[in-house]
């Protein structure tokens, strides 16, 4: 038969607050992703907000080292273009002075040499056809993991003069 989900244990703010400092020492957090998770614990708005200035206090919490993280993560492994991690930070409600900052992270060359590698790669999977088509399907590709189209456009009009 079906049975009835067990009830959530609501935690005392207490032991929300040492459960918050775990969970934000194991792992980078944003305020909004810990107040989220301090609401689902069972908390009220007091308590949640008490222990979110604790935590920031007490630096377990801090916007920009995690904006900072966030972008060189999904830049170096995910291969995320600027404009996406941008996009993803706003959903977490970071500020834009921690969003600028996080986007200092990213090194240029680094930035253009993930184009290219991109391009390199997708170049090989698409097989035959027009080249105008294939361009076409390689910006559609990259542009839709973040990066800007007018970039990926001049790096294909100067790899296609070589």
């Amino acid at each position: 038969m079906f049975e009835e989900p067990k009830p959530k244990k609501k935690l005392t703010p207490s032991q929300a607050l040492l459960k918050a400092q775990q969970n934000c020492a194991y792992q980078e957090r944003c305020q909004q992703e810990m107040r989220d998770k301090l609401y689902g614990w069972g908390l009220y708005t007091d308590a949640v907000e008490n222990i979110i200035a604790s935590l920031i206090t007490d630096n377990f919490l801090n916007e920009e080292r995690f904006a900072k993280a966030y972008s060189g993560g999904k830049f170096r492994i995910k291969k995320w273009g600027k404009i996406k991690i941008k996009m993803e930070l706003k959903n977490r409600k970071i500020s834009e002075y921690c969003i600028r900052k996080a986007m200092e992270e990213i090194n240029d060359a680094d930035y253009f040499k993930t184009i290219k590698e991109l391009i390199e790669k997708k170049s090989r999977e698409i097989k035959g056809g027009k080249m105008q088509i294939r361009n076409y399907k390689i910006v559609q590709y990259i542009t839709s993991k973040g990066f800007e189209q007018n970039i990926v456009w001049d790096i294909l009009k100067d790899d296609s003069q070589c």
